[in-house]
C-alpha cells in the first residue's frame, strides 16, 4: 500500500485544490525569506518564525517548530536551505502525531447496541449547518443509518437550513418549533434513533457564545437528558471552526473548550483561505485531534483529516 493507502486519487485532488491558496501563500513567503542564503542561520529562523506566524499557525506552536528546528541545526552544525523544506514537514507531522491527530479510517463508527451520538457545537457562521448536513452524507455513503436533530431553536433559520440538508440527502430530521427547550429536542432525536436502529445521531445545537454560563448550563443539560436515553451520549462532541478566520479560531475553540468537553475538531472553509496554517495550531494548542476539514462546497468535499496525507500535500511542489 502507497503512501495514501486508500485515499484515492479524487480525495487526492480535492485535498490538493482546497489546499492550494494555504500552499501559494506559505511557500511564496519561505521562499522571499531564503532567498540569496545558502544556510539555515539565525536570519533564516527569524524569517522562518515570520512566516508560520503571518501563516496563523500561532505563537506557541511556531516557537516550538523554530526551537525543533534550531536543535536540527546545532546538532547537523550545517544545513542549507534547500533541505528547510523536508525537516519543516518532518517537524509538522512529528507534531501533529503527538497531539493525537491519529489517521482514522473512513467514516468508520466503534462497535455498539446504540446510535453514535455526535453532539456540535460552534458560532453561528461557521458552515456549522453545513458540516452536519455534509457528514449526514458522507456516514450515509458509507452505509450508516442516520438521524439529525435540530437543537438549535434559538434561531428559525437554522432548522430550516437543517431541514433543506435533510432533505437533500434523505435522512430524517427531529424538530420542534422554534424557542423549544434544546434538551426536549435532543431526547426526543436520541429516542427516535435508537427506536428505528440508527447507527448515527448528528445534534445541531446554539451558537451563542455572549454568555458562557448559559451556553454551559444548556450544552450540560442536553448531555444529561440524551443519557437517559444512551448513558453514554453523546459519545462525540465535535466543535466546528472556520479556518478562513484563522486566529479567531483559536478564540472560539477556548471558549468553546472552556464550556463543555469538545472530543473532536472539523475545519471549514479552509479551500477559501490561505490560512490553512490554523490547523496545525489549534491541533496543537488544544490537544484534541482535528477529525474533519471541510475543503470545498460540495457535499463529498468534507474530508477526514488525514495528518500524513494533510502534510504530503502540504509540502508537495
Amino acid at each position: 500500500m502507497g503512501i495514501f493507502g486508500n485515499f484515492n486519487s479524487k480525495k487526492k485532488e480535492n485535498l490538493d485544490k482546497g489546499l492550494k491558496k494555504t500552499k501559494e501563500s506559505f511557500f511564496g513567503k519561505l521562499s522571499r525569506a531564503v532567498v540569496g542564503k545558502s544556510k539555515v542561520d539565525d536570519d533564516v529562523l527569524d524569517e522562518l518564525e515570520e512566516v508560520l506566524i503571518t501563516s496563523d499557525v500561532g505563537v506557541d506552536t511556531t516557537i516550538k517548530i523554530i526551537e525543533r528546528i534550531e536543535e536540527r541545526v546545532a546538532r547537523d552544525k550545517y544545513m542549507g536551505v534547500e533541505e528547510l523544506n523536508s525537516i519543516l514537514k518532518e517537524e509538522i507531522a512529528g507534531l501533529l502525531e503527538e497531539n493525537n491527530s491519529a489517521d482514522v479510517s473512513d467514516f468508520d463508527l466503534p462497535p455498539s447496541d446504540d446510535p453514535y451520538v455526535i453532539m456540535v457545537v460552534g458560532v453561528n457562521g461557521v458552515g456549522k449547518t453545513t458540516t452536519i448536513g455534509k457528514l449526514a452524507y458522507q456516514f450515509k455513503q458509507a452505509g450508516k443509518k442516520v438521524v439529525i436533530g435540530a437543537a438549535d431553536t434559538f434561531r428559525a433559520a437554522a432548522i430550516d437550513q437543517l431541514e433543506i440538508w435533510a432533505q437533500r440527502v434523505d435522512v430524517p430530521l427531529v424538530k420542534q418549533k422554534m424557542g423549544s427547550d434544546p434538551a426536549s429536542v435532543a431526547y426526543d432525536t436520541v429516542s427516535s434513533a435508537k427506536s428505528s436502529g440508527a447507527d448515527v445521531v448528528i445534534i445541531d445545537t446554539a451558537g451563542r457564545l455572549h454568555n458562557k454560563v448559559n451556553l454551559m448550563n444548556e450544552l450540560s443539560k442536553i448531555k444529561r437528558v440524551m443519557q437517559k436515553v444512551i448513558p453514554v451520549a453523546p459519545q462525540e462532541v465535535l466543535l466546528i471552526l472556520d479556518g478562513s478566520t484563522g486566529q479567531n479560531a483559536f478564540e472560539q475553540a477556548k471558549q468553546f473548550t472552556k464550556a463543555t468537553e469538545v472530543t473532536a475538531l472539523a475545519l471549514t472553509k479552509l479551500d477559501g483561505t490561505a490560512k490553512g496554517g490554523v490547523v496545525l495550531g489549534i491541533s496543537d494548542q488544544f490537544k484534541i485531534p482535528v477529525k474533519y476539514i471541510g475543503i470545498g462546497e460540495k457535499m463529498e468535499d468534507l474530508q477526514i483529516f488525514r495528518r500524513r496525507e494533510f502534510v504530503e500535500t502540504f509540502f508537495e511542489k
